[in-house]
């Protein structure tokens, strides 16, 4: 296996599925199956999800709500996606354990890194909740910040496209697919990978993104045997 410890960014919208809004359940159980093909060669896995299927903050705050206010809503949001995907984790016979950035003693612990550490080091699948704890802070960066803190070998970013293309490939069909960029060719380029706080806190710990597509089965394994799938970024 080429890492030894991965942090698997999810959005929000990749558990909807076919569905318009909410959880689609057969998703999360490929999901469930794909990470425990992972974790079952030896991977330390921990995971981040993002809260867009069910409330967006910033979508929020154009129709009026205050922004702080709505980021709190999407926290919560997340801590809901993160119960789902534990839950279908268990099913398929994983140990997990829900982190909070936002106190919830009655269905997961506080964040804690020395904490989350030593559940990894015993196998246990440590999902992040609640992003960073904060408004104004995405769960992109949530995710380049948990993977710093836990000194992650690569932040994986699981979408419905597979890799990083020069246009919308949804919408442009002569866009074409980087392999590989460096932190300054995203920057010149003006490339969608993550937010600018996220994609910073990477480049400048020396931590490496790929992004690739998780919906289909099998490309989360090949990733973590080294094989170029999606697009890898890095210094």
């Amino acid at each position: 296996m080429k890492y030894k410890r991965i942090l698997l960014k999810l959005s929000g919208e990749s558990l909807m599925g076919e569905k318009q809004y909410g959880i689609d359940n057969e998703r999360v159980k490929q999901y469930a199956e794909d990470i425990k093909a992972v974790h079952d060669e030896g991977l330390e896995i921990a995971i981040v999800i993002g809260g867009g299927n069910i409330f967006r903050g910033l979508s929020a705050e154009k129709s009026g709500m205050d922004r702080a206010q709505a980021d709190y809503m999407g926290m919560l949001a997340t801590v809901i996606n993160s119960m789902a995907l534990q839950d279908a984790l268990e099913k398929v016979g994983l140990k997990t354990r829900l982190l909070s950035a936002i106190k919830m003693e009655q269905i997961c612990e506080p964040f804690v890194r020395r904490r989350a550490v030593r559940h990894l080091e015993k196998g246990r699948v440590v999902i992040f909740g609640a992003g960073t704890g904060n408004p104004y802070f995405t769960t992109d960066s949530a995710a380049a910040l948990r993977a710093i803190e836990i000194n992650a070998d690569v932040v994986l970013k699981g979408t419905r496209v597979d890799g990083i293309y020069t246009a919308d490939p949804e919408k442009d069909p002569t866009a074409t697919k980087y392999q590989t960029l460096s932190f300054k060719e995203v920057y010149d380029k003006d490339l969608n990978v993550m937010d600018m706080t996220a994609f910073t806190l990477c480049e400048e710990n020396d931590l490496p993104i790929i992004v690739f597509d998780m919906n289909k089965a099998g490309n989360f394994m090949k990733i973590a045997k080294g094989k170029e799938i999606g697009t890898l970024v890095k210094g």
